[in-house]
């Protein structure tokens, strides 16, 4: 059994319907985040970035990162609303958190080492938070997120 090597917890802001985990050495990206995000995506991989789509339009989600040394246990479908995986290679071994309007936030993700990822992004309490588009008051953890990054093969 794969061992959890480190869980970290973040406050998202999510606007636009979008967060993304984008590699920290970003300047040789091909393709920037928001550029070529996809609304109708839940997890979508571009090189160096997943790009992650919210049911809430501006809203902060409650979002669990953990590393794991090897592919984690599976995760029960009936908590979670929406799952996806896609590969991420990363050149520094760490992770920013970017969001449409703010960029590139101060969370960063410590994957331990540089390489070939998987990454698996389970979603819960997406009908809530779509019901609260429209609302004037904050809207705070009623998205939530666990993100799995281990090491790929």
């Amino acid at each position: 059994m794969a061992d959890l090597v480190r869980e970290q917890r973040f406050d998202v802001f999510v606007d636009n319907y979008a967060f993304a985990f984008v590699e920290s050495w970003d300047a040789d990206l091909p393709v920037e985040f928001p550029d070529g995000f996809d609304a109708g995506v839940f997890v979508n991989a571009f090189p160096g970035r997943i790009d992650v789509g919210s049911a809430g339009n501006t809203h902060t989600a409650a979002v669990t990162v953990q590393v794991w040394g090897g592919a984690p246990p599976v995760e029960d479908s009936a908590g979670w609303d929406a799952q996806g995986e896609a590969g991420f290679a990363s050149v520094s071994g760490d992770v920013a958190v970017w969001t449409p309007s703010l960029g590139r936030t101060d969370d960063l993700v410590e994957l331990g080492g540089k390489g070939a990822w998987r990454v698996r992004v389970h979603g819960a309490g997406r009908a809530a938070v779509a019901a609260l588009r429209e609302s004037e008051e904050p809207v705070v953890g009623v998205e939530r997120y666990l993100v799995q990054f281990f090491p790929a093969g």
